[in-house]
């Protein structure tokens, strides 16, 4: 599957290449996607100012990445499909993420967000035990990688894209907000088998970034 982003604006400033962008096309098909602006781009990662931004949340507790995305999808997907105060449908968007987050215990807790295109979603049916989720303008690191995000994987993944901030970053003031959570951005459904994105957020502070 190709993916191409549209609504770019490009500029070449101090070294950084920023871009904005609001929705991608998958398969002919305009998918929205929340907005953000490329502070820095190398070449195995970027870093991105999203701004503000509203997503309905799942919280799932377990000890698999993907049988708990599974599961918290399965209840956004009935939100988006009208499980919702006001029964209002609405379109797919881009990407799904899940958000690790490991405590000191043998049980992870998983959000798995769906992002709302709207800026005041309707409140989700109680028994669907969802949130809605107001983002603040913030920077994410961002690496990408192919196939199916699996259990096996993504520890791999995290695991380069901090190696790379480490390399790309010395000697500039980074942060990385909290070292025991990330989170994987799916942007493809489970049907398609090839030309997949997945990609690895990190929610860092760097220069020209707020404080989140």
């Amino acid at each position: 599957m190709e993916f191409c982003w549209v609504s770019m604006i490009l500029l070449v400033s101090y070294g950084y290449l920023s871009s904005r962008c609001s929705s991608l096309v998958q398969s002919g098909l305009a998918v929205d996607s929340p907005e953000y602006t490329l502070v820095r781009s190398e070449s195995d990662f970027e870093i991105r100012l999203y701004g503000e931004s509203s997503w309905v949340t799942a919280l799932v507790r377990g000890n698999s990445f993907r049988n708990s995305t599974k599961s918290g999808f399965h209840r956004l997907y009935q939100y988006i499909h009208g499980a919702n105060v006001n029964s209002i449908r609405f379109n797919m968007t881009a990407p799904v993420l899940t958000s690790v987050i490991t405590p000191q215990t043998n049980v992870s807790i998983y959000l798995v967000r769906t992002y709302i295109a709207s800026e005041s979603p309707p409140q989700p049916n109680p028994e669907l035990n969802l949130q809605i989720d107001k983002w603040r303008s913030h920077c994410v690191a961002v690496r990408n990688f192919p196939g199916f995000a699996r259990d096996d994987d993504i520890d791999k993944e995290v695991e380069a894209l901090v190696s790379s901030l480490n390399k790309h970053l010395t000697g500039t003031t980074t942060i990385i907000q909290d070292k025991s959570s990330y989170t994987i951005a799916q942007y493809n459904a489970s049907r398609h088998l090839t030309g997949r994105l997945n990609q690895v957020w990190i929610n860092v502070t760097v220069p020209g970034c707020p404080a989140y």
